[in-house]
């Protein structure tokens, strides 16, 4: 390649990069504070507006959804299935935290009392604070 082509390329690019450099600055100007308002309050009164928190588009889908049952027909269907024992408990979502949760245990509190007393006497307690077991 010549150097009077490279030259020319070079000087096209640049030509073109600071024509869009200043078109997009001729489209962004400023707007004053009573037009930013008056754009809000039009989008509010369409309905445009993402509730407060809301920043996908499924987080703002089912904001503007309205409930189907009322408090009292959800209330109503969780007291069934608490009676019918279909509800999962608190925190436990996994099935060996539920089956942890049902297991019956194997040793009486005076049992892990005394386990727990030894451990202290022979040093293997971790201080306090300090958590995880000790070597």
């Amino acid at each position: 390649m010549s150097l009077k082509f490279i030259l020319a390329a070079t000087l096209a690019t640049a030509a073109a990069l600071a024509w869009e450099s200043a078109a997009a600055q001729a489209a962004s100007e400023p707007v004053s504070r009573e037009q930013r308002k008056a754009e809000t309050a039009a989008a509010n009164k369409a309905g445009q507006l993402a509730p407060a928190g809301a920043t996908q588009k499924a987080d703002v889908a089912d904001a503007a959804r309205k409930p189907t049952k009322t408090r009292e027909q959800r209330m109503a269907e969780t007291e069934e299935a608490k009676k019918a024992g279909q509800l999962a408990p608190a925190g436990a979502t996994q099935k060996a935290d539920v089956a942890d949760a049902a297991r019956k245990p194997t040793k009486t509190r005076e049992q892990r009392k005394a386990e727990t007393e030894e451990a202290r006497k022979k040093g293997q307690l971790a201080p306090a604070g300090e958590g995880g077991p000790t070597k």
